[in-house]
């Protein structure tokens, strides 16, 4: 067991040192003590207070004894619908607790203990089973990302070598200038797929433009959005993609360090990512001078700590940097005022997991991957009442319908489809008819009043109480708000008590127009996109169940 001064020395050495610091202490001591918090001040020069608040805002660490041997059974939607709140009612007295999605909506329903995942089956609680793969393309569409992920032993090197892996990078550093990359990957269309939609060729351009040295990839793997679990399959079963996205980034843009930002709840992906890393060193495909060029990058691993607010990229930033996770104003942007002020370019996992195939089979195979006018393709995490839930990559511009009817096996037991939410959460719902029309592109989910966002869809059955669904879903965000702005942090919880029954106004009308104008004012004034999302809960609900929601009125509760 390590000492106290050891763990300190070894991590005041590495870049972004706090988080690996924390984890070092709390699982050491299953909980931060007061002496760490003091032994850490120090050593890092922050504030006890600072230190402090920036600890207890993080739902997985602790100062409280046992904390670490506390079951933590997942309540996000999809468990909840499949009974996890009344598992976790009757483990209550044993000390479970709940927490958010811990994204495995398309598996039993887990639990954490310690830094280990279970899976709570009928009256016993057994080891969680491994990452499912995704199925195979039911519709035979071309795959970009999910091209070889389902080859055997894909996830260690040899294997990762053998089915081509790093080709690309090796054709790229040998025989292009990093401006080709750039060109390469600005003239596909790729846009950030974590939810933003930005071109990525122009987001590295920024970087690669930028004055300031040395330049930084990060990777955000904080795959926080409840019904959002895609990240998940790429990083345990295909780790070195997305190591090999992140060399081809760092090549095109001039960065010679690099992070990957995983979130908490993915203890296995964090030793199958930390086994990955070290091997493409070992074989010179990360480190000095790589496969004997003039190009060198270094890549970190760091584990988040259970915050909803770091898949946020100026919030992800801040919290490797030691600093409470709280989003930035914005300009300066990450392309010139990233990691430590420097030009950073932070993109999701399967942003970067497109980008070998791109440089590999070139700029216009991947645009031809999408339907119509849409470009390339987008791998969707479906969960809830269907037959094959799943991760599925599809043609940008699919019909939602056909994706659940033909290639994720229909509504269970034959029910009716009653809505599904999109973004995860934070695009609201859709209705039944409404999900019959709609295709998988911005452009069509937006002239909805929705998004694709980073592509989570939930599906509800025609018995599911969608206000309570949305009550839930409020109640999320209002968790997870960093408090930072009042109209998110307030408005959050404005939302969640009426949804819940708790506040009435005098009229129905009075009552919705109430809930018209605090989403109004959070979206116009919000620092961060959580409280500009959050309230297309409501609005959806407005549109597509008025008679449920009116019962909730005082004027109805009087009849």
């Amino acid at each position: 067991m390590a000492t106290t001064d050891e763990i300190l020395k070894y991590w005041r050495l590495q870049p972004a040192p706090l988080l690996g610091m924390l984890h070092a202490f709390h699982d050491r001591d299953k909980r931060i003590t007061q002496d760490t918090i003091h032994a850490i001040s120090t050593a890092l020069r922050i504030p006890k207070a600072e230190l402090y608040g920036t600890v207890s805002f993080y739902d997985h660490l602790s100062m409280e004894t046992g904390n670490q041997k506390e079951l933590r059974i997942c309540t996000g939607p999809i468990c909840s619908l499949n009974g996890s709140k009344d598992i976790l009612a009757a483990m209550a007295p044993e000390g479970a607790r709940g927490m958010s999605c811990s994204g495995r909506c398309d598996s039993p329903i887990p639990a954490l203990r310690g830094n280990h995942t279970y899976a709570i089956a009928p009256d016993e609680i057994v080891a969680s089973p491994d990452t499912p793969k995704p199925r195979p393309n039911p519709g035979h569409a071309k795959e970009c990302v999910f091209e070889k992920i389902r080859d055997e032993g894909r996830k260690s090197l040899s294997g990762y070598r053998t089915s081509g892996g790093f080709k690309a990078l090796e054709w790229a550093i040998s025989t292009r200038t990093p401006g080709e990359i750039l060109d390469e990957v600005d003239s596909s269309g790729l846009a950030g797929r974590g939810g933003a939609g930005f071109p990525t060729g122009a987001k590295w351009r920024a970087v690669a433009q930028a004055n300031g040295s040395p330049k930084y990839i990060v990777c955000n793997a904080d795959e926080g959005e409840p019904g959002c679990f895609k990240d998940r399959a790429l990083l345990d079963h295909d780790p070195l993609l997305v190591i090999e996205g992140m060399a081809l980034a760092a090549y095109a843009t001039g960065a010679s360090v690099g992070f990957i930002y995983l979130r908490y709840e993915y203890p296995e992906t964090f030793h199958v990512l930390s086994r990955a890393i070290d091997d493409a060193r070992v074989a010179n495909l990360l480190g000095d001078k790589i496969l004997g060029s003039e190009f060198s990058f270094e890549l970190h691993l760091r584990r988040g700590a259970g915050a909803y607010i770091c898949g946020e990229e100026t919030s992800l930033l801040n919290s490797l940097e030691g600093k409470h996770p709280f989003p930035r104003n914005r300009p300066p942007y990450p392309v010139t005022h990233g990691f430590n002020d420097l030009p950073t370019a932070v993109n999701n996992v399967e942003t970067l997991a497109s980008v070998p195939w791109i440089i590999q089979h070139g700029a216009k195979r991947y645009r031809d991957l999408g339907l119509g006018d849409n470009v390339g393709t987008k791998v969707i995490s479906l969960s809830g009442d269907v037959v094959h839930p799943g991760n599925y990559e599809v043609p940008l511009g699919l019909p939602l319908a056909t994706l659940i009817e033909e290639w994720a096996g229909g509504i269970v037991d034959g029910k009716k489809l009653q809505a599904v939410s999109m973004a995860g959460l934070s695009g609201g719902f859709l209705g039944a008819d409404e999900a019959s029309q709609v295709t998988l592109d911005e452009k069509s989910i937006r002239a909805l009043g929705s998004f694709l966002g980073a592509g989570g869809i939930m599906v509800f059955d025609e018995t599911r109480d969608m206000i309570e669904v949305g009550r839930q879903a409020m109640a999320f965000f209002a968790h997870e708000s960093c408090g930072k702005c009042f109209p998110c942090r307030i408005g959050t919880q404005r939302l969640a008590e009426r949804l819940g029954g708790e506040i009435r106004e005098p009229s129905s009308a009075e009552w919705h127009q109430e809930l018209h104008d605090i989403g109004q004012a959070m979206k116009s004034t919000s620092a961060c996109g959580l409280g500009m999302a959050a309230p297309l809960i409501t609005e959806s609900l407005m549109r597509l169940f008025p008679d449920s929601l009116a019962k909730l009125t005082k004027q109805e509760n009087s009849q």
